[in-house]
Protein backbone atom coordinates (compact mmCIF):
# COMPACT_ATOMS: atom_id res chain seq x y z
CA UNK A 1 0.00 0.00 0.00
CA UNK A 2 2.89 2.38 1.09
CA UNK A 3 4.37 1.72 -2.06
CA UNK A 4 1.49 2.11 -4.17
CA UNK A 5 0.90 5.50 -2.61
CA UNK A 6 4.66 6.47 -3.28
CA UNK A 7 4.43 5.89 -6.61
CA UNK A 8 1.22 7.74 -6.92
CA UNK A 9 3.08 10.71 -5.61
CA UNK A 10 6.14 10.22 -7.84
CA UNK A 11 4.24 9.69 -10.85
CA UNK A 12 2.28 12.93 -9.94
CA UNK A 13 5.74 15.28 -9.47
CA UNK A 14 6.56 13.85 -12.86
CA UNK A 15 3.31 15.17 -14.29
CA UNK A 16 3.83 18.68 -12.79
CA UNK A 17 7.28 18.12 -14.06
CA UNK A 18 6.51 18.09 -17.80
CA UNK A 19 3.81 20.65 -17.59
CA UNK A 20 6.06 23.03 -16.37
CA UNK A 21 8.71 22.00 -18.70
CA UNK A 22 6.41 22.63 -21.31
CA UNK A 23 4.82 26.34 -20.32
CA UNK A 24 8.61 27.43 -20.10
CA UNK A 25 9.74 25.98 -22.89
CA UNK A 26 6.47 28.05 -24.46
CA UNK A 27 7.58 30.71 -23.27
CA UNK A 28 11.19 31.47 -24.23
CA UNK A 29 11.55 34.12 -26.78
CA UNK A 30 12.36 33.26 -30.30
CA UNK A 31 15.67 33.55 -31.56
CA UNK A 32 14.85 34.49 -35.23
CA UNK A 33 13.03 36.93 -36.37
CA UNK A 34 9.14 37.04 -36.59
CA UNK A 35 9.95 37.21 -40.55
CA UNK A 36 11.13 33.78 -40.91
CA UNK A 37 8.00 33.24 -43.31
CA UNK A 38 8.98 35.92 -45.25
CA UNK A 39 10.47 35.59 -48.75
CA UNK A 40 11.50 38.91 -50.79
CA UNK A 41 12.17 38.68 -54.36
CA UNK A 42 14.32 40.78 -56.28
CA UNK A 43 15.82 40.46 -59.79
CA UNK A 44 18.66 42.65 -61.63
CA UNK A 45 22.03 43.41 -61.90
CA UNK A 46 25.02 39.98 -62.24
CA UNK A 47 28.04 42.15 -61.36
CA UNK A 48 26.89 42.37 -57.73
CA UNK A 49 25.59 38.44 -57.80
CA UNK A 50 28.08 36.98 -55.84
CA UNK A 51 28.29 40.07 -52.47
CA UNK A 52 24.18 39.45 -52.89
CA UNK A 53 24.44 36.12 -52.61
CA UNK A 54 26.19 35.69 -49.13
CA UNK A 55 24.55 38.96 -48.07
CA UNK A 56 20.97 36.88 -48.57
CA UNK A 57 22.34 33.99 -47.01
CA UNK A 58 24.17 35.56 -44.37
CA UNK A 59 20.66 37.40 -43.64
CA UNK A 60 18.71 34.32 -43.73
CA UNK A 61 20.49 32.88 -40.88
CA UNK A 62 20.38 36.22 -38.67
CA UNK A 63 16.53 36.67 -39.16
CA UNK A 64 14.93 33.83 -40.94
CA UNK A 65 14.08 35.83 -43.83
CA UNK A 66 14.43 34.58 -47.06
CA UNK A 67 15.44 36.08 -50.71
CA UNK A 68 14.91 34.75 -53.94
CA UNK A 69 17.36 37.05 -55.89
CA UNK A 70 17.73 36.89 -59.79
CA UNK A 71 21.15 37.67 -61.42
CA UNK A 72 19.09 38.73 -64.62
CA UNK A 73 20.85 42.07 -65.79
CA UNK A 74 20.13 45.12 -65.13
CA UNK A 75 17.81 46.08 -67.97
CA UNK A 76 15.98 42.60 -66.68
CA UNK A 77 15.92 43.77 -63.12
CA UNK A 78 14.33 47.43 -64.08
CA UNK A 79 11.63 45.67 -66.14
CA UNK A 80 10.32 43.23 -63.48
CA UNK A 81 10.48 46.26 -61.04
CA UNK A 82 8.42 48.19 -63.66
CA UNK A 83 6.10 45.60 -63.59
CA UNK A 84 6.06 45.16 -60.13
CA UNK A 85 6.83 41.67 -60.31
CA UNK A 86 9.63 41.91 -57.23
CA UNK A 87 10.00 43.74 -54.29
CA UNK A 88 13.16 45.44 -55.25
CA UNK A 89 14.93 45.63 -58.68
CA UNK A 90 18.98 46.13 -59.17
CA UNK A 91 21.14 47.68 -61.66
CA UNK A 92 24.84 48.96 -62.12
CA UNK A 93 23.46 52.60 -63.99
CA UNK A 94 20.83 54.40 -62.15
CA UNK A 95 17.84 55.14 -64.37
CA UNK A 96 17.78 58.28 -66.33
CA UNK A 97 15.07 61.39 -66.31
CA UNK A 98 13.68 59.60 -69.18
CA UNK A 99 13.72 56.54 -67.45
CA UNK A 100 12.17 57.47 -64.39
CA UNK A 101 9.38 59.07 -66.49
CA UNK A 102 8.81 55.79 -67.66
CA UNK A 103 8.33 54.27 -64.17
CA UNK A 104 4.78 53.73 -62.81
CA UNK A 105 6.09 55.63 -59.53
CA UNK A 106 8.57 57.41 -57.91
CA UNK A 107 11.52 55.16 -57.52
CA UNK A 108 14.30 55.46 -54.37
CA UNK A 109 17.80 54.90 -55.29
CA UNK A 110 20.46 53.19 -53.08
CA UNK A 111 23.68 52.41 -53.51
CA UNK A 112 25.20 49.29 -52.10
CA UNK A 113 28.83 48.87 -53.37
CA UNK A 114 31.30 49.91 -55.72
CA UNK A 115 33.28 48.12 -58.64
CA UNK A 116 35.02 49.42 -61.77
CA UNK A 117 35.99 48.26 -64.92
CA UNK A 118 39.80 47.77 -65.75
CA UNK A 119 41.89 47.66 -68.85
CA UNK A 120 43.45 44.03 -69.57
CA UNK A 121 46.07 42.50 -72.49
CA UNK A 122 47.90 39.94 -73.95
CA UNK A 123 51.37 41.00 -75.14
CA UNK A 124 54.48 39.65 -74.63
CA UNK A 125 55.71 39.66 -70.92
CA UNK A 126 52.54 41.36 -69.76
CA UNK A 127 54.46 44.15 -68.44
CA UNK A 128 52.29 47.09 -66.24
CA UNK A 129 51.28 49.33 -68.62
CA UNK A 130 50.51 52.99 -68.10
CA UNK A 131 47.54 54.79 -70.08
CA UNK A 132 45.80 57.96 -70.78
CA UNK A 133 42.67 58.63 -70.90
CA UNK A 134 43.04 59.86 -74.60
CA UNK A 135 45.46 56.83 -75.53
CA UNK A 136 42.62 54.45 -74.24
CA UNK A 137 39.36 56.32 -76.15
CA UNK A 138 41.95 56.12 -79.47
CA UNK A 139 42.77 52.37 -79.15
CA UNK A 140 38.83 51.40 -78.74
CA UNK A 141 37.92 53.92 -81.64
CA UNK A 142 40.81 52.03 -84.11
CA UNK A 143 42.67 55.00 -84.62
CA UNK A 144 46.15 53.53 -82.65
CA UNK A 145 46.15 50.03 -84.21
CA UNK A 146 49.64 48.69 -82.99
CA UNK A 147 51.13 48.16 -79.80
CA UNK A 148 54.93 50.15 -81.10
CA UNK A 149 52.55 52.95 -81.64
CA UNK A 150 54.50 55.98 -80.67
CA UNK A 151 52.07 57.48 -78.38
CA UNK A 152 52.21 53.94 -76.25
CA UNK A 153 55.97 54.16 -76.41
CA UNK A 154 55.95 57.79 -74.73
CA UNK A 155 53.86 56.77 -71.60
CA UNK A 156 55.80 53.34 -71.31
CA UNK A 157 59.41 54.08 -72.48
CA UNK A 158 61.21 51.08 -70.17
CA UNK A 159 58.34 48.51 -71.39
CA UNK A 160 59.04 46.29 -74.76
CA UNK A 161 55.91 46.83 -76.90
CA UNK A 162 55.92 44.30 -79.38
CA UNK A 163 55.39 45.30 -83.32
CA UNK A 164 52.12 43.83 -83.47
CA UNK A 165 48.77 44.56 -84.39
CA UNK A 166 46.22 45.45 -81.32
CA UNK A 167 43.01 43.52 -81.50
CA UNK A 168 40.15 44.72 -80.04
CA UNK A 169 38.12 42.92 -77.50
CA UNK A 170 34.32 43.91 -76.33
CA UNK A 171 31.21 42.73 -74.74
CA UNK A 172 28.66 41.17 -77.14
CA UNK A 173 25.90 41.28 -74.62
CA UNK A 174 24.25 44.23 -73.13
CA UNK A 175 26.18 44.79 -69.08
CA UNK A 176 26.78 47.31 -66.75
CA UNK A 177 30.42 47.08 -67.00
CA UNK A 178 30.31 48.53 -70.51
CA UNK A 179 27.94 51.09 -69.26
CA UNK A 180 30.86 51.89 -66.64
CA UNK A 181 33.37 51.79 -69.76
CA UNK A 182 31.08 53.54 -72.34
CA UNK A 183 30.64 56.14 -69.70
CA UNK A 184 34.07 56.99 -68.81
CA UNK A 185 35.21 57.38 -72.28
CA UNK A 186 32.20 59.18 -73.52
CA UNK A 187 33.32 61.72 -70.80
CA UNK A 188 37.33 61.73 -71.76
CA UNK A 189 36.76 61.91 -75.67
CA UNK A 190 34.21 64.17 -76.89
CA UNK A 191 34.73 62.08 -80.69
CA UNK A 192 33.70 58.86 -78.56
CA UNK A 193 30.85 60.85 -77.20
CA UNK A 194 29.56 61.87 -80.31
CA UNK A 195 29.88 58.71 -82.16
CA UNK A 196 29.01 56.06 -79.67
CA UNK A 197 28.16 57.19 -77.07
CA UNK A 198 27.14 55.37 -73.19
CA UNK A 199 24.77 52.41 -73.09
CA UNK A 200 24.75 48.94 -71.70
CA UNK A 201 25.35 47.82 -75.47
CA UNK A 202 26.73 50.34 -78.21
CA UNK A 203 28.03 49.95 -82.04
CA UNK A 204 31.86 49.47 -81.40
CA UNK A 205 33.56 51.24 -84.05
CA UNK A 206 36.41 48.20 -84.61
CA UNK A 207 36.46 45.00 -82.73
CA UNK A 208 35.62 41.22 -81.48
CA UNK A 209 32.41 40.46 -79.38
CA UNK A 210 32.60 37.93 -76.58
CA UNK A 211 29.66 37.08 -74.06
CA UNK A 212 30.47 37.93 -69.94
CA UNK A 213 33.56 38.70 -68.47
CA UNK A 214 34.29 34.96 -69.18
CA UNK A 215 34.22 35.56 -72.72
CA UNK A 216 36.56 38.68 -72.98
CA UNK A 217 39.05 37.26 -71.26
CA UNK A 218 39.08 33.92 -72.73
CA UNK A 219 39.20 35.55 -76.11
CA UNK A 220 42.24 37.96 -74.79
CA UNK A 221 44.44 35.09 -73.64
CA UNK A 222 43.67 33.52 -76.34
CA UNK A 223 44.45 36.35 -78.89
CA UNK A 224 48.45 37.53 -78.89
CA UNK A 225 47.85 41.22 -79.32
CA UNK A 226 44.66 41.98 -77.87
CA UNK A 227 43.30 44.33 -75.31
CA UNK A 228 40.03 44.46 -73.58
CA UNK A 229 37.80 45.49 -70.29
CA UNK A 230 36.89 42.86 -68.08
CA UNK A 231 35.60 43.44 -64.08
CA UNK A 232 37.87 44.16 -61.87
CA UNK A 233 37.17 41.16 -59.43
CA UNK A 234 37.25 39.49 -62.49
CA UNK A 235 41.05 40.43 -63.25
CA UNK A 236 42.19 39.98 -59.92
CA UNK A 237 40.52 36.34 -59.34
CA UNK A 238 42.25 35.25 -63.13
CA UNK A 239 45.11 37.08 -62.09
CA UNK A 240 44.48 39.06 -65.62
CA UNK A 241 47.26 42.04 -66.23
CA UNK A 242 45.92 45.67 -65.71
CA UNK A 243 46.91 49.03 -66.90
CA UNK A 244 47.45 51.97 -64.51
CA UNK A 245 45.43 54.63 -65.75
CA UNK A 246 45.52 58.60 -65.76
CA UNK A 247 42.73 60.25 -63.78
CA UNK A 248 41.58 63.42 -63.76
CA UNK A 249 43.89 64.86 -61.59
CA UNK A 250 47.38 63.39 -63.55
CA UNK A 251 47.66 60.43 -61.52
CA UNK A 252 48.67 57.28 -62.66
CA UNK A 253 46.07 55.02 -60.20
CA UNK A 254 46.22 51.40 -59.81
CA UNK A 255 42.37 50.02 -59.54
CA UNK A 256 42.26 48.45 -56.41
CA UNK A 257 39.52 48.30 -53.37
CA UNK A 258 40.88 50.93 -51.93
CA UNK A 259 40.93 53.54 -54.89
CA UNK A 260 37.63 52.47 -56.12
CA UNK A 261 36.29 53.59 -52.85
CA UNK A 262 38.20 56.56 -52.47
CA UNK A 263 36.67 57.69 -56.15
CA UNK A 264 33.62 57.86 -54.76
CA UNK A 265 35.06 60.53 -52.29
CA UNK A 266 32.89 63.65 -54.00
CA UNK A 267 29.96 65.34 -53.26
CA UNK A 268 26.96 62.68 -53.71
CA UNK A 269 23.72 63.96 -54.60
CA UNK A 270 20.65 63.58 -52.34
CA UNK A 271 19.15 61.03 -55.25
CA UNK A 272 22.07 59.50 -55.42
CA UNK A 273 21.74 59.00 -59.34
CA UNK A 274 25.67 59.98 -59.89
CA UNK A 275 28.24 58.83 -62.21
CA UNK A 276 31.64 58.69 -60.68
CA UNK A 277 33.94 57.79 -63.87
CA UNK A 278 36.65 60.40 -64.36
CA UNK A 279 36.35 61.31 -60.69
CA UNK A 280 37.12 64.41 -58.90
CA UNK A 281 38.73 62.46 -56.39
CA UNK A 282 42.60 62.60 -56.07
CA UNK A 283 43.01 59.23 -55.22
CA UNK A 284 40.22 57.65 -57.41
CA UNK A 285 40.67 55.40 -60.01
CA UNK A 286 38.89 56.36 -62.81
CA UNK A 287 36.28 53.88 -64.53
CA UNK A 288 34.43 53.33 -61.03
CA UNK A 289 31.46 53.05 -60.56
CA UNK A 290 27.94 52.13 -57.72
CA UNK A 291 25.81 49.35 -58.07
CA UNK A 292 22.19 50.28 -56.72
CA UNK A 293 19.29 48.55 -55.15
CA UNK A 294 15.63 50.13 -56.64
CA UNK A 295 12.90 50.19 -54.65
CA UNK A 296 9.50 52.33 -55.36
CA UNK A 297 8.91 55.48 -52.74
CA UNK A 298 5.42 54.41 -51.42
CA UNK A 299 5.22 51.07 -50.93
CA UNK A 300 1.85 50.40 -50.54
CA UNK A 301 1.02 49.08 -53.80
CA UNK A 302 -0.56 45.81 -55.29
CA UNK A 303 -1.65 44.67 -51.96
CA UNK A 304 1.30 44.71 -50.39
CA UNK A 305 1.42 44.53 -46.53
CA UNK A 306 2.94 46.85 -44.39
CA UNK A 307 4.86 44.25 -42.65
CA UNK A 308 6.47 43.38 -45.87
CA UNK A 309 7.66 46.75 -46.81
CA UNK A 310 9.00 47.12 -43.67
CA UNK A 311 11.08 43.45 -44.19
CA UNK A 312 12.28 45.26 -47.61
CA UNK A 313 13.31 48.08 -45.93
CA UNK A 314 15.27 46.61 -43.29
CA UNK A 315 16.95 44.38 -45.41
CA UNK A 316 18.12 47.22 -47.70
CA UNK A 317 19.50 48.74 -44.44
CA UNK A 318 21.59 45.85 -43.77
CA UNK A 319 22.88 45.09 -46.88
CA UNK A 320 24.35 49.24 -46.30
CA UNK A 321 25.59 49.13 -42.98
CA UNK A 322 26.71 45.45 -41.22
CA UNK A 323 26.19 43.75 -44.38
CA UNK A 324 29.27 45.98 -45.75
CA UNK A 325 31.48 43.45 -43.71
CA UNK A 326 31.05 41.02 -47.07
CA UNK A 327 32.45 43.67 -49.39
CA UNK A 328 36.49 43.67 -49.46
CA UNK A 329 36.62 39.56 -48.82
CA UNK A 330 34.71 39.27 -51.91
CA UNK A 331 37.10 42.25 -53.85
CA UNK A 332 34.52 44.80 -53.92
CA UNK A 333 34.72 48.07 -52.88
CA UNK A 334 32.67 49.33 -49.33
CA UNK A 335 30.19 52.46 -48.97
CA UNK A 336 32.15 55.53 -48.29
CA UNK A 337 30.61 57.62 -45.06
CA UNK A 338 29.36 60.47 -47.15
CA UNK A 339 27.65 57.70 -49.31
CA UNK A 340 25.88 55.95 -46.08
CA UNK A 341 24.25 59.22 -45.45
CA UNK A 342 22.43 59.61 -48.97
CA UNK A 343 21.99 55.91 -48.26
CA UNK A 344 19.80 56.39 -44.53
CA UNK A 345 18.39 59.20 -45.73
CA UNK A 346 16.99 57.93 -49.14
CA UNK A 347 15.81 54.55 -47.01
CA UNK A 348 14.13 56.98 -44.46
CA UNK A 349 11.98 58.41 -46.94
CA UNK A 350 10.69 55.34 -48.11
CA UNK A 351 6.76 54.81 -47.11
CA UNK A 352 3.95 52.48 -46.29
CA UNK A 353 0.43 54.71 -46.66
CA UNK A 354 2.85 57.76 -46.48
CA UNK A 355 4.70 56.68 -43.22
CA UNK A 356 8.26 56.23 -42.83
CA UNK A 357 9.14 52.56 -42.62
CA UNK A 358 12.33 53.27 -40.22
Amino acid sequence: MKTFRLLSILTMIAFVGILSSSFATASKPVTKSTGSDVELLGAGASFPYPLYSKMFSEYNKKTGVKINYQSIGSGGGIKQLMSKTVDFGASDAFLSDEDLAKMPANVVHVPTCLGAAVITYNIPGNPTLKFTPDVVADIFLGKITKWSDTRIKQLNPTSKLPDMPISIVHRADGSGTTFIFTDYLSKVSPEWNAKVGHKTSVDWPVGLGAKGNEGVSGMIKQTPGAIGYVELIYAMQNKMPVGLLKNKKGKYVEASIKSVTAAANVTIPSHARISITNTDAPDGYPISSFTWILLYKEQNYDGRSASKAKEVVKLVWWMTHEGQEFTTPLIYAPLPKQAKKVVEANLKSIVFNKKSLL
